[in-house]
C-alpha cells in the first residue's frame, strides 16, 4: 500500500509538529479525515489544546470536534506516525538574519523517530535550498537513513492569513512539491484531502519554497511603495488616500495602501531570500530599498507626531498619547514583530508619555516580548490620539468616543485612514 492509502485505512498516523498559527488548523483539518498526532514542545500548550482551547484564538472549540488527534509533547509518541508536517515558525534574529533553529530542532526530532519508508513534509517559509541544504542532513543524521532511498521529502508552504475567516486552508490552492515523481503524487493526494479547491504540483522542493518566499516579497515591496508615496505626498500637503481613490477608478491600479508591515510573513520572508542572494554574490537593492522603508514606519509616525504636537504649541515632555491597538494586523491577537512597538519606543525616547491598549493581545506576554506595559483601558485626557490596529471594535467608535479621551488640542492619527472625512473636531492626520 501507498503511504496515502496507509493514511486513509488508518493505518498509518500524520504528525503535525508544531501547533501555531499554521499547525493547528492543519492538524485539525486532517483529523477529520485521518488519525493525527498533534506535537508541539510547549506543554502548556498542549494542556489547552487537550481541552479544546486554541491559544492563537484563531479557532473557536467546535473546530476541536469530531477530529481523530493525539496532542502530545512527548517526542516517543511520534514513532507512531509515517507522515510527518513541519510547521514551525521560521522568524529573523535582531540583524535580519534567518533564524532557522526551531526548524533544525524540529528536523532533529523528527530524524530521531524517523523509520524507513516515512515521508517528511516542510510548511515553514525558508530561503530556496533550505529544506534539502540545511533540514535534509539533519534528518539523515539522527536517521541514519538514506533521503530519496529511505525516506522522502516534500514542502508545501503554508497560506494561513491569521484573522481571516474567508481564505482559509480548504479554500486555498496548496503548492506542493516532493523530492521525486512518486512522493510529489502521494504528498499532492494526501493535501487533496483536506483543500477542496485542489493543490498546484511544483517541479521541484526549490520552486516551492521560491514561490512562497516571493508571494510575500510583492506585497512587501507594493506596501514599500505606497508608504514612500505617503511620505513625498504629506510634503505635498496631499491626503494619500484621496490620491489612491481617485488613481483606484483605472482597470489595472493596484489597490494597496500604505501602513505597518509586521507579523511573520511581510515583515520577515523577504529576509530569507535577501540572506541567500547576498550568500550567492548578488545584493537584492530593490527589495532591501523596499524592507528599510517599511521597516522605518514606525519612526516615521512617531516623528511626525511630535512635529504636529510641537506646531500646535504642546511640550513633547508634557504629552499623552493612546495609542489603540498593538497586534501586527487588525481583528488578530497575534504580536510577533508588532511595528506599533516602533511607534510606541519611539515616542519615548522624545519624552512623550505613551499609553497602549489592545483588547485582542495578551498583556503578560506583550510585557515578556517586548518591556512594555499595556493598559487595560485609557485613563484620563490624551494629547494625541492614534488608532494604531483597526480591529473592528475600534473602526466601531464614533469622534464623541474619541473625544471622552481628548483634550482641546487633540491630535488624531488614523495609521490606515479609515476615519477620513469622519474626524471634524479634532487635528486629524494620517499616512
Amino acid at each position: 500500500m501507498s503511504i496515502y492509502e496507509q493514511l486513509l485505512a488508518k493505518k498509518a498516523n500524520l504528525a503535525v509538529i508544531g501547533l501555531g498559527y499554521v499547525g493547528l488548523p492543519i492538524a485539525l483539518a486532517f483529523a477529520k479525515k485521518l488519525k493525527v498526532i498533534g506535537f508541539d514542545i510547549n506543554a502548556e500548550r498542549i494542556a489547552m489544546l487537550k481541552n479544546h482551547q486554541d491559544p492563537s484564538r484563531e479557532l473557536p472549540p467546535q473546530a476541536f470536534e469530531n477530529c481523530d488527534i493525539e496532542f502530545t509533547h512527548h517526542l516517543e509518541d511520534l514513532r507512531k506516525a509515517q507522515f510527518f508536517i513541519v510547521a514551525v515558525p521560521t522568524p529573523i534574529d535582531e540583524h535580519c538574519q534567518p533564524d532557522l533553529k526551531p526548524l533544525l530542532s524540529a528536523s532533529e526530532s523528527v530524524g530521531k523517530v524517523l523509520k524507513k519508508g516515512d515521508y517528511v513534509v516542510f510548511e515553514s517559509t525558508v530561503y530556496p535550498g533550505c529544506t534539502e541544504e540545511d533540514c535534509v542532513p539533519i534528518l539523515e543524521k539522527y536517521s541514519n537513513l538514506k533521503f530519496c532511498e529511505d525516506f522522502k521529502v516534500g514542502y508545501s508552504p503554508e497560506r494561513i492569513n491569521p484573522g481571516d475567516k474567508e481564505h482559509t486552508l480548504e479554500n486555498i490552492v496548496k503548492v506542493v512539491s516532493g523530492c521525486d515523481e512518486e512522493s510529489l503524487e502521494q504528498i499532492a493526494q494526501v493535501y487533496e484531502l483536506v483543500v477542496r479547491v485542489g493543490v498546484h504540483r511544483a517541479s521541484s522542493i526549490k520552486v516551492a519554497e521560491a514561490a512562497k518566499i516571493i508571494e510575500n516579497t510583492q506585497r512587501d515591496l507594493n506596501i514599500a511603495l505606497m508608504n514612500e508615496l505617503s511620505i513625498i505626498f504629506d510634503k505635498m500637503q496631499i491626503n494619500t488616500y484621496e490620491v489612491l481613490a481617485a488613481a483606484g477608478t483605472k482597470w489595472n491600479f493596484l489597490k494597496f495602501v500604505p501602513g505597518l508591515v509586521g507579523g511573520h510573513c511581510i515583515g520577515v520572508d523577504p529576509y530569507y531570500l535577501t540572506y541567500k542572494a547576498k550568500e550567492l554574490g548578488y545584493t537584492p537593492a530593490v527589495i532591501l530599498s523596499g524592507r528599510a522603508i517599511n521597516d522605518g514606519m514606525g519612526a516615521y509616525i512617531a516623528k511626525k507626531i511630535v512635529q504636529k504636537i510641537i506646531q500646535q504649541g504642546i511640550n513633547p515632555q508634557e504629552a499623552r498619547v493612546l495609542i489603540l491597538g498593538v497586534t501586527f494586523k487588525e481583528n488578530v491577537s497575534d504580536i510577533r514583530n508588532t511595528k506599533v512597538v516602533d511607534i510606541i519606543k519611539e515616542l519615548q525616547e522624545f519624552g512623550l508619555q505613551a499609553h497602549a491598549v489592545d483588547y485582542m493581545a495578551d498583556e503578560k506576554e506583550f510585557f515578556h516580548e517586548y518591556g512594555l506595559q499595556l493598559q487595560t483601558k485609557p485613563q484620563g485626557k490624551y494629547d494625541v490620539i492614534v488608532v494604531a490596529v483597526n480591529h473592528q471594535n475600534y473602526l466601531a467608535l464614533q469622534e464623541s468616543d474619541f473625544l471622552a479621551w481628548a483634550k482641546e488640542k487633540t491630535l488624531f492619527v488614523d495609521i490606515k485612514g479609515s476615519f477620513r472625512k469622519k474626524i471634524k473636531q479634532m487635528n486629524y492626520w494620517s499616512l
